[in-house]
């Protein structure tokens, strides 16, 4: 059996941000707003998102996976706009999406991404909630969603009674596959009460008992590597920084995962990519779990 290869990305933040109806700025939106004016805009790059896919696109992949955050403040013209990128990265059967905070800013506009983003959030057998489970080639990807609507200031994450069993019950049934599992909001050390997964506790509980060969998450816009516990030792949990992130600090400039999944092996060879300051994409890490 051949490599699987899996990208990982996340964090984009599309701009630039449409212009917002006065209606449309009510409540946590404003804030959001006010804040992409004021300078949020500036550490989001498109020029550089436009370099991390197409340096992504040359590593033929075979699958994408991003863990959310592709808009800002969640407004409707963001939406279609974002579906549209999203095709740049792929078939949407071949690019699975776990939503993030900032997709799901308003309950209203958890009603637009499900409209928009169906493609890339529905399993094999065209399940629409979450989580939902995509088997390829020896891999099963489970995608969850972590994004939920906060107050202003709050960018905590929640999974839910009802996702956790049915990903534990996914988990069981796909031990045989390398399973990958996709959410937004990192479920170890997460950055606190407003920025955590608030049942981080319970996603472990459930990992300890079923096992999973690999979880990626977004949210903290910085590249990490920890573990969880499993059954059979370790889970490896990487984070990785924000797909068009320009700022100076090494660990938060636009990067991306590349997995060479051996489904035969049951072995994963890790590798980072990130944006240098000549403006090109460069491998800095290669990680290889046990």
């Amino acid at each position: 059996m051949a490599l699987f290869r899996l990208a990982h990305l996340s964090d984009p933040h599309i701009g630039p941000l449409p212009r917002p109806k006065w209606r449309e700025l009510l409540g946590k939106r404003a804030t959001g707003y006010i804040n992409w004016q004021r300078g949020r805009h500036r550490a989001h790059d498109m020029a550089a998102l436009a370099a991390l896919v197409s340096d992504l696109r040359a590593q033929k992949p075979d699958h994408v996976a991003l863990t959310g955050d592709i808009c800002n403040i969640g407004l409707p013209a963001e939406f279609p706009f974002a579906a549209q990128w999203m095709r740049t990265l792929g078939d949407p059967a071949e690019v699975s999406l776990a939503p993030g905070n900032h997709d799901a800013y308003l309950r209203t506009s958890v009603r637009h991404m499900v409209r928009e983003w169906r493609p890339w959030m529905c399993g094999d057998g065209a399940e629409e909630s979450f989580p939902y489970l995509r088997r390829r080639e020896g891999v099963a990807i489970i995608s969850l969603c972590s994004g939920v609507p906060t107050l202003p200031f709050i960018a905590a994450g929640k999974l839910g009674a009802l996702q956790l069993q049915r990903l534990e019950d996914m988990l069981d049934a796909t031990r045989e596959d390398m399973r990958v599992v996709l959410l937004h909001h990192p479920p170890v050390d997460g950055g606190g009460a407003i920025r955590n997964l608030q049942d981080n506790r319970d996603f472990a509980m459930v990992l300890a008992r079923q096992g999973a060969e690999l979880v990626l998450h977004g949210h903290a816009h910085s590249i990490s590597r920890k573990t969880m516990a499993g059954p059979d030792g370790p889970i490896p949990v990487l984070g990785i920084g924000s797909a068009s992130s320009i700022g100076r600090n090494p660990r938060r400039r636009a990067a991306y995962y590349l997995i060479d999944i051996d489904a035969a092996t049951r072995r994963l060879h890790i590798s980072a990519r990130q944006l240098g300051f000549d403006g090109q994409f460069h491998l800095i890490a290669n990680l290889q779990p046990g």
